[in-house]
């Protein structure tokens, strides 16, 4: 996300909800940066799914110290299910990075020009891949391509950050979230507030 949107969005963010305008000020600005290599941020997004950081940290560095850094699909779908599984992936892990690998290779699923789709159009072409749902398209929305205005309504960690600092008697539905976005207007800027949101998290 370029700096002078970010900032904007932090401008935009402070004038129409004063909770979220005191957890910018607790917890400072910092910015996104947009990334490229796609197809490899797409296998540490599997590799690390349901793990602790600690652990998925760990597994993506065997991953990508057997590949050299370099995984392409081609080694992926020639590498045996056993060796993939030597290195710390599950036994859907691995199914799930070889159909990433194979919907690459085949343009079933297509990354080159991806920054270029709406953030639909994304969410679409990625959830046709086995093990990336629509909460994996969201995150990739967020810390791959930097885009703005994305509220990752299904994730806990920030249904617990709006019960918490909205001060809500139980754990909000995705559509209630979705009402606290609107009413304190996120949009167009649902992605940094949901940043602050996770941060907020660290102390409580």
């Amino acid at each position: 996300m370029h700096k002078s949107e970010f900032d904007k969005g932090i401008k935009h963010l402070c004038k129409h909800d004063k909770i979220l305008s005191e957890i910018i000020k607790n917890y400072g600005i910092r910015n996104l940066r947009s990334h490229r290599k796609y197809f490899n941020l797409l296998l540490g997004a599997i590799i690390g799914q349901q793990l602790s950081t600690k652990a998925a940290d760990s597994i993506q560095k065997r991953f990508m110290d057997y590949f050299a850094n370099k995984p392409e699909p081609e080694l992926i779908l020639a590498t045996e299910h056993s060796v993939l599984r030597g290195i710390g992936l599950s036994n859907a892990k691995v199914s799930y990075v070889k159909d990433l690998s194979q919907k690459v290779l085949s343009k079933e699923v297509s990354l080159t020009g991806i920054s270029r789709k709406t953030d639909d159009e994304v969410i679409a072409e990625l959830t046709k891949v086995k093990g990336i749902g629509v909460w994996s398209a969201h995150m990739f929305l967020m810390f791959t391509l930097g885009r703005p205005n994305i509220l990752p309504t299904g994730d806990l960690g920030i249904r617990k950050a709006v019960m918490l600092n909205y001060q809500l008697k139980k754990m909000p539905t995705e559509q209630k979230v979705e009402l606290v976005a609107k009413k304190n207007n996120w949009h167009p800027y649902c992605t940094i507030a949901s940043l602050y949101m996770w941060r907020s998290l660290d102390n409580k």
